[in-house]
């Protein structure tokens, strides 16, 4: 009888075991760049996934080289899911030549990784984080500008600021001159760090700037509207392992969540809550998704 007993307890360890190391299983790996919307983004699939289903997320936040690592460890299968932009894919990793139409950009990219990589882009968020340039609302209020066209008809009267290599890049200022015919009555080479403080105190009057950056808040700027289509897009979505998605099936209805979702003002508005206003990424996407009905 003892002996039963014994038996009977080392079968019941075992099953115990055998369904402890199933739950484990259940798990995916989120990573990000070190960039502050990242962090948020990160933040919110890993809400959506735990809490619609029993998959756990291990998030690896703010991985150095950002794209350059973070790629080849998902064709690893280190990592299952991250966020990335359109731009960044097709120019930086696939190395092809810009495409100016972003929904042509998004389609290419999205079939390129699924046969060269067998990793899925999911839909974009809404948002683009492009390269940008930036004026104080109050002045473009006061001259009406609104594009890249409208301040080219007044650049002549104005002072840009930008670092020094925008002024060389055929992608920065030449390449922007030739489309729009800017013509400043000044241009300024200011470090990265001084071109907001140089704005605010109107030692310049326009900046180039990423368009979702938190710091546009701050210090009440507006970005025109790249009239032409100069910049390339850098529409974000979430990108997943295709043997992620055969596992977990359940996951892709639930990174589709984030289409659409997020707007650049309100990409804008989480960045100042973090970087300006100090608040946890992981609360500014918790009360965001709680905004949207998604919590």
């Amino acid at each position: 009888m003892f002996k039963k007993m014994i038996a009977f307890t080392l079968i019941f360890l075992l099953m115990f075991s055998i369904i402890g190391c199933n739950k484990e299983e259940k798990k995916v790996v989120i990573a990000s760049k070190p960039m502050t919307e990242q962090y948020v983004i990160a933040e919110m699939l890993k809400l959506l996934i735990e809490e619609n289903t029993d998959i756990k997320v291990e998030l690896k936040l703010g991985i150095g080289g950002g794209t350059s690592n973070i790629q080849p460890a998902m064709e690893k299968g280190e990592i299952d899911i991250y966020p990335e932009y359109t731009g960044t894919g097709w120019m930086f990793v696939l190395k092809q030549e810009l495409i100016n139409n972003s929904e042509e950009l998004y389609k290419s990219v999205k079939k390129a990784y699924e046969e060269q990589y067998g990793i899925k882009w999911t839909g974009l968020y809404g948002f683009n984080d492009t390269f940008g340039l930036a004026i104080k609302k109050e002045l473009a209020d006061k001259l009406n500008i609104k594009t890249y066209s409208d301040l080219a008809l007044k650049s002549d009267n104005l002072t840009l600021g930008a670092e020094y290599d925008f002024y060389e890049r055929e992608d920065g200022y030449p390449g922007l001159s030739e489309i729009y015919g800017f013509k400043f009555d000044n241009k300024k080479e200011l470090d990265i760090g001084l071109k907001y403080q140089a704005i605010s105190t109107d030692q310049v009057d326009v900046i180039n700037v990423f368009s979702t950056d938190g710091r546009l808040k701050e210090k009440g700027l507006v970005v025109l509207q790249d009239d032409k289509n100069f910049f390339p897009s850098y529409f974000a979505a979430t990108l997943v392992r295709e043997e992620t998605l055969k596992e977990y099936p359940q996951l892709e209805e639930i990174l589709e969540m984030m289409t659409g979702l997020i707007s650049n003002e309100e990409m804008i508005e989480m960045n100042y809550l973090v970087e300006i206003e100090k608040k946890d990424p992981k609360q500014v996407a918790r009360e965001f998704l709680e905004k949207k009905g998604l919590k």
